[in-house]
Parts: C-alpha cells; structure tokens; sequence
C-alpha cells in the first residue's frame, strides 16, 4: 500500500516535526553535557524516535504513560514542556521535578506522565498500580508502560506481565528492543529472543513491529490500543529498534562495532520518513527546513528557560519528605 493511500500531508509532517524535536532536543544535550551544563547519567534516545512518537499517536490525554530513563523523548512527546524538561536537567527549580530527579527521573501530573524510573523494569508496577486504580475506578483509560528488552529479564517484568492478564488490567507494554541491555547482546541473556512470543505465554495479545518505521508502529499502536481500550485486557507491542549512541554518556561503547552502528543508521527512521514523504509529494525540502528552523528556535527558548532559572535553596532540601497538602 502507498504512503499516500494511508497518510495525509499534516499529519505526515507532524509525525515528523515530533521525530524531528526529540532528534534535535536530543543532540543539543550532548553539547551541553560536554559543557557540563547537564550533569549526572545521560541516556540518549538517538535512533529509537519512531517508537515513542508512533505510539503516542493513539493516546488520549486521560491516558497514563510510564517510562524508563531513557525517556526524554517519550515526555516531549507527551508534551511535557521543552522548558521544564531542560530545567530538570540543568537542576533547576523550574524543572518539571524541581530539579531534583534530573535526566531519568522526568515528572509532569498534569500530562499523566509517571516518570522516567531510573530502575530497570521499575516503571512495570507502577503501570500495573495506576491500570488496577483505573479499572476500580471504571474509568475508560489505557496505561502505556514503555520499557527496553533488558526489563524482560527482569522478575518485576514477569510479576506485572501475570497479574496484568490475571486481572485484565488495561496495560500497553511497549517493549523497545534494542538489542542491548546495557553492553550486553540480546542473546547473550536471553534464552528465547522472541519477546513477543514470551509475551504471549501470559495468555495476552503479542506482536512484533519495525520500530524503525513510524508509521508501522502507529499502525501497530492503534490496533494494540484498541485491544486494551476495547476489550479492558493487557496487550504487548515489541517494538524492534537501535540507538546510535551508546547506552550512556559514560559508555565507552566497545561491545558492538562501528560497521553494525552504520548498517543501523541506513534505517533511520527520519529520513526515512522524509523520502516517503518527498516520493509521494507530500513535502519537500522547503518544508523541512522550516521544520528545522522552529525546532532550533523552540529549543533555543528551552535552553535560555534553564538557564534564567534557580536552584532550590538548601532549606528546602528535607521538603517533601512527607505529604504537604491536606488529609487524604
């Protein structure tokens, strides 16, 4: 089927514009982890843009989203403020968690965006805590749990993976399987790669998506979203992506080679994106430079957003240690 025949030219462009920011958004933190504006762990999301932006696509406000700290992306794309997001990680007070979780700990109620956990496979529970409140609550909503392939070798994977078929929990897993836990090769830990398989074994709707593509993953999405929103059971999306960059901004990356990056890199999926675009004349080079030249400027304002903001005074520094609002 032609792109054109599933996809119309702003909505095309948009897919794009949202690839695009986290791309850029992403790139302009290297520069300013090398200039050690931002400190801590870094985790970039180069590469794996599809995934969080396909996703999102078939989300309602209402809906919950939980992340792992590899998560930037997902909470631009939720559309948790460039400003705070960037103010969190300079540590500032202005930041979407006052500064105090950084880089794997993004936070933002008002979006229903639940972190960004620095723990592996630790975002689960918490998808299955906030499905398990929806559904005594009889609300209508789907909680989407992004986590990477290392979580699937986790026990927190495989306790929330049950008790969401078990009690027929409206979760989306969205597995981002890129291949590495950390420095460690996907067959390497794991006894059976196909992840969708293992998922199945839990008696739930399982698939397998190019996470390189976008619009493969919307399409995926929308019908896995469908399931869960429908039919008020779990469902698992295995979205197979890379990323360029290294685990971390610490990883020296020496457990993969510099030839299996670039053949990586040649299914890109935002010029992908844009060939499939330019082929079935729905933009051209004019648009995307437009594009670019927004981001810049929207990310500009970000950065001078952080960089006007302040730090928490030391007297706060036990705040929060117990609730402050009223009785509950």
């Amino acid at each position: 089927m032609s792109v054109s025949a599933t996809l119309e030219r702003e909505h095309g462009l948009e897919l794009l514009r949202q690839m695009l920011f986290v791309r850029r958004f992403e790139e302009k933190c290297v520069e300013l982890y090398s200039a050690t504006k931002i400190r801590g762990f870094l985790h970039l999301y180069i590469g794996e843009e599809a995934v969080a932006v396909g996703v999102m696509q078939s989300l309602r406000p209402e809906d919950a989203i939980v992340a792992t700290y590899r998560e930037h992306g997902h909470a631009l794309v939720r559309g948790v403020s460039p400003g705070s997001i960037m103010a969190e990680m300079y540590g500032k007070l202005e930041g979407c968690s006052r500064g105090r979780g950084g880089s794997m700990h993004l936070f933002d109620a008002a979006t229903r965006f639940y972190g960004g956990n620095g723990i592996v496979a630790g975002g689960l529970p918490l998808a299955i805590g906030l499905a398990l409140a929806d559904k005594f609550l009889g609300r209508e909503r789907v909680t989407a749990c992004f986590f990477g392939d290392g979580a699937v070798a986790e026990g927190e994977f495989h306790e929330s993976m049950n008790l969401a078929a078990l009690w027929n929990l409206p979760v989306l897993f969205c597995c981002e399987n890129n291949l590495y836990a950390m420095g460690t090769a996907i067959e390497r830990y794991e006894s059976e790669t196909d992840l969708a398989l293992k998922a199945a074994s839990y008696e739930m709707t399982a698939w397998s998506v190019d996470g390189m593509d976008v619009l493969a993953v919307e399409d995926a999405a929308r019908k896995a979203v469908a399931e869960v929103r429908d039919g008020g059971r779990p469902c698992f999306l295995e979205c197979k992506t890379y990323r360029f960059r290294a685990h971390s901004m610490y990883d020296p990356d020496l457990y993969r080679s510099k030839d299996e990056i670039e053949r990586y890199k040649e299914h890109d999926p935002i010029p992908a994106l844009i060939e499939r675009l330019r082929a079935a004349e729905l933009a051209d080079a004019d648009d995307v430079a437009q594009l670019e030249q927004a981001i810049a400027e929207e990310i500009d304002q970000a950065i001078a957003f952080a960089e006007a903001g302040s730090f928490e005074p030391i007297e706060d520094l036990a705040r929060f240690v117990y609730w402050e609002g009223p009785p509950v």
